[in-house]
């Protein structure tokens, strides 16, 4: 990868890995910009949804609408049908799909890398960008026992919790990389760098990457 021109860096991480943290330095480092929430934030505003109904919709197998109905508007699905100019109704997007999330996330990355270089993490960059000319793939993962450590730290959460939290973050994220680019986000063949964050602070991964990319 060549830091001379237009480059893009992306940033796949397990939850609790240090991962977001890294990305944001990284870019930091380097001048350029980081995309994480912004990414969440420009689909939260096409869909009108929570950042954490994206993130469910996204580990989906299946029809997420009725699941998505008594998420967020608990209330009679006979008074929803009666209820013709209810605010519920004018705000749900029944006819918004995870096909038109993935299509909304890949033109929000790929708008962002034509832009300028940048960092971006996660949102399945390693295939969405797979043609841009200049680009590098890092994967940031650690034990599972540092992980839950980590998410009690930063969430002030049980082990439990964190655990359950962890899992269920890991699988439907990985639904989703699966279901639309037919690879599993912890391939290895998937990226240039892999790295472990167990026995490195956040600060030496950076440093790490950057001699990489030198």
């Amino acid at each position: 990868m060549n830091t001379n021109e237009k480059f893009v860096i992306t940033v796949a991480r397990e939850i609790g890995s240090g991962g977001r943290t890294i990305g944001r330095k990284l870019a930091a480092k380097l001048g350029v910009r980081y995309s994480d929430k912004e990414l969440i934030r420009n689909l939260r505003e096409k869909f009108n949804l929570t950042t954490y109904s994206i993130e469910k919709l996204k580990g989906e197998k299946k029809s997420w609408l009725a699941d998505f109905i008594q998420m967020v508007a608990p209330m009679p699905k006979v008074g929803m049908l009666l209820d013709t100019d209810s605010k519920f109704l004018q705000e749900l997007r029944s006819d918004v799909t995870t096909n038109d999330i993935y299509k909304a996330e890949s033109e929000i990355l790929n708008a962002i890398a034509e832009e300028s270089s940048c960092v971006i993490a996660g949102r399945s960059g390693f295939f969405v960008l797979k043609d841009h000319p200049n680009k590098l793939d890092v994967f940031i993962t650690a034990s599972r026992e540092n992980r839950i450590k980590r998410i009690v730290r930063k969430q002030h959460l049980t082990e439990t919790e964190a655990e359950t939290i962890m899992d269920s973050i890991d699988e439907a994220r990985d639904n989703y990389v699966k279901r639309y680019t037919g690879k599993s986000r912890y391939d290895a063949r998937n990226y240039d760098i892999v790295l472990n964050t167990d026995n490195h602070t956040e600060d030496e991964i950076v440093d790490i990457i950057l001699s990489y990319i030198k």
